[in-house]
């Protein structure tokens, strides 16, 4: 299981099944609850306009033996100021969310029946005086209870209700949820509650129930579509995203199994494929590409080193080791000095390299703060006919290295010069400029970075011993490279060679 996770396909497959199940669990839910909304608004609509409908009959002067209550087989009660059921739907048995859950209006008192017409009248205006003497006490009282059961009215309410004139239907409806079994059926219903003010009954409240039944289906319906079909809506998605992945994936394979037959052959002249696309596995196969290339150059270059340094190394040592067995066999034909001149370069060839390895092996200079100028003049002083034309210039490196830097310039110099070699030193923004230029033949255009390869020497026909091993611009532009400066070739005023360092300036 680990291992099959741990592929790109299969997290990306999960990835992308688990956001679109996340997106239609939120898109079906959004919708249910709209749904649902709807379907309730539009069934307290309907319980409103039954309210009203028995509202304005009983606005008009309607007994309640002839309200419509049962025209549209939906439960309906009519609720004096008191609390008191007055009227209701005639085969209704039980209900729960109104103000009331008394089913049948109570018998009348036997005043009330003397009264006639006028029962409810005088119930109602009984309740109003014993209350606190206003025609409309009773509605206080009423909106107290209904406010109990939580569907009654809160202050401001009260107000508007205890001011509808005789005759009047309130403007403001209430709704609540609950059930009620009317001719023996049980369902869940949308109850609207209206109030209205009729002269010779008081202050009445009409609940009417709209059934719930079609937006229950319609939810439950909804519901089923939506559980039935996202299980095989993500199955496509996550089939898809397998097919999809698997497919844009197909090249990366091909570059691993390319790469992992370079590592087992060794060969860096093989190449990944790249694919015939302008997407994210085309930059990745020609990058690749390129660090095979930089990788292959690295190592050739590396092989040529060892095989220069190695030609070179070979010559004094051989010259130092014959004059040796000469001077054994024969000590009076010992060349001491040939012997001394031959372990020198020696020496020096070797320093190259080791400088060259520690420069090669990402070696950072040291963070010495010191003046150039003082530099130049110092290792001026030890080269007779060499001119230096300073101006103080701060850096900030190591002195050693910069010193074996200028001295590898000024020994180039003299190698070529007819009569001069010049050197200035001087600020140019925030750069050290230091200048070494000579009266020689110069470097040829095309030559000029060639120079500053390893082992190179323009001069075919110089000797070793007196043109070195053609490491010495190589080693002064890695030294340059390494202090965040530069240093290039072109041509003097004089005709030579001009070799310019630029150095950053301490900040």
């Amino acid at each position: 299981m680990s291992r099959l996770f741990g592929s790109v396909r299969a997290r990306a497959t999960l990835a992308a099944t688990v956001v679109v199940a996340i997106a239609l669990v939120a898109a079906g839910t959004a919708v249910l609850l709209s749904l649902r909304s709807n379907l309730n608004d539009q069934a307290g609509t309907e319980a409103e306009r039954s309210a009203r409908e028995v509202a304005a009959d009983l606005s008009g002067g309607a007994s309640y033996d002839r309200l419509r209550l049962d025209d549209d087989q939906r439960p309906v009660q009519v609720v004096d100021a008191a609390g008191v059921l007055v009227a209701a739907s005639e085969d209704l048995r039980r209900i729960s969310g109104t103000g009331t859950d008394v089913v049948k209006p109570g018998p009348p008192r036997p005043t009330d029946a003397a009264g006639g017409g006028a029962t409810a009248d005088d119930h109602g205006g009984d309740r109003g005086d014993d209350d606190g003497g206003d025609g409309h006490g009773g509605d206080d009282k009423g909106g107290d209870d209904r406010g109990k059961d939580g569907r009654g009215r809160g202050g401001g309410e009260d107000d508007d209700y205890a001011s509808l004139r005789p005759g009047q239907i309130g403007a403001e409806v209430s709704f609540a949820d609950g059930s009620a079994t009317l001719d023996g059926d049980t369902a869940d219903y949308r109850f609207a509650a209206v109030e209205v003010s009729v002269q010779s009954k008081g202050a009445l409240t009409v609940y009417a129930g709209a059934p719930l039944a079609a937006e229950q289906a319609a939810v439950r319906t909804a519901l089923t579509v939506m559980l039935t079909g996202l299980p095989l809506l993500l199955a496509v998605v996550a089939a898809v995203t397998w097919r999809v992945t698997r497919r844009a994936l197909r090249p990366v394979e091909g570059i691993r199994s390319e790469m992992a037959a370079i590592t087992a052959s060794e060969d860096l002249a093989r190449r990944v494929p790249v694919p015939d696309t302008q997407d994210e596995v085309a930059g990745l196969a020609r990058t690749t590409n390129e660090t095979l290339a930089a990788l292959e150059t690295s190592v050739e270059r590396q092989r040529r080193f060892v095989a220069d340094a190695s030609h070179e190394l070979r010559s004094p040592i051989a010259s130092l080791r014959t004059q040796l067995e000469v001077g054994a066999a024969h000590p009076e034909l010992l060349d001491v000095t040939g012997a001394v001149e031959d372990t020198v370069r020696l020496q020096r060839l070797a320093a190259d390299l080791l400088l060259l390895a520690r420069l090669d092996a990402g070696e950072r200079p040291s963070g010495t703060r010191f003046d150039l100028a003082a530099l130049v003049r110092e290792e001026v002083s030890r080269r007779p006919g060499v001119t230096a034309h300073c101006a103080s210039a701060e850096v900030v490196g190591s002195r050693g290295q910069l010193a074996r830097l200028l001295g590898n310039l000024l020994d180039n110099a003299r190698r070529h010069a007819r009569s001069r070699v010049a050197v200035t030193v001087r600020t140019d923004g925030p750069w050290a400029v230091l200048e070494v230029a000579d009266d020689g033949a110069g470097v040829p255009a095309a030559e000029r970075e060639r120079i500053f390869e390893r082992f190179v020497r323009l001069d075919e026909a110089r000797s070793r011993d007196d043109g070195g091993a053609g490491l010495g611009l190589a080693i002064a532009r890695d030294v340059a490279r390494r202090h965040g400066g530069t240093l290039t070739a072109g041509e003097a005023a004089e005709g030579g060679a001009l070799f310019t360092l630029r150095l950053p300036a301490p900040a």
